[in-house]
């Protein structure tokens, strides 16, 4: 895997601490509310479970798969549910957890699908934002990193199902996945 990565971006130092920024951010703003946290599989998984134990406060957790991307570098631009929420959202404080805001039209869809849900409040943390690809308009409440258009693996994101298992985050190689 090393091989493949061009550079690392961000090194696991970087991120333990920005996870922790954010879970001092997130407990702060949510204390005394009913917060429930989202993580958007499979990619923020790795992120969720560092978060939400940086968080100091109460929290519920659940989980939605959706596909967008398949095992190729661009998305499709069409969105499966894969895995729908187990728990009624009427009345919670949602917390939409992702790894990466992109063209932000798959959290955009998602946003729009739990809106009919009548949560109390729905908001979006993301651990990389890259906005010169933004297609939809929507932007997140916490923000980890804002980075460059690179194609970018590990801490949970992957090229064709691989890399999620890498500590840091690393631009890919552009041969790798044909750039």
């Amino acid at each position: 895997m090393e091989k493949d990565i061009l550079r690392v971006l961000l090194t696991e130092e970087e991120l333990s601490r920005k996870v922790g920024e954010l879970g001092a951010a997130i407990s702060a703003d949510y204390a005394g509310k009913n917060l429930m946290m989202v993580s958007v599989l499979k990619g923020s998984v790795v992120f969720m479970a560092d978060l939400m134990r940086a968080i100091t406060i109460p929290c519920r957790i659940d989980f939605m798969s959706v596909s967008s991307y398949g095992s190729g570098a661009k998305t499709s631009g069409v969105v499966k549910i894969l895995k729908d929420l187990d728990i009624n959202l009427e009345g919670l404080d949602l917390l939409i957890i992702e790894d990466i805001l992109d063209s932000g039209l798959t959290l955009s869809y998602i946003k729009q699908i739990l809106e009919d849900r009548h949560p109390h409040s729905i908001r979006l943390c993301t651990l990389l934002d890259k906005p010169d690809r933004r297609q939809a308009d929507i932007a997140a409440n916490y923000k980890g990193f804002e980075i460059p258009d690179e194609f970018v693996v590990g801490y949970g994101l992957d090229y064709a199902e691989c890399y999620r298992n890498l500590p840091y985050i690393g631009i890919l190689k552009p041969e790798v996945y044909g750039g």
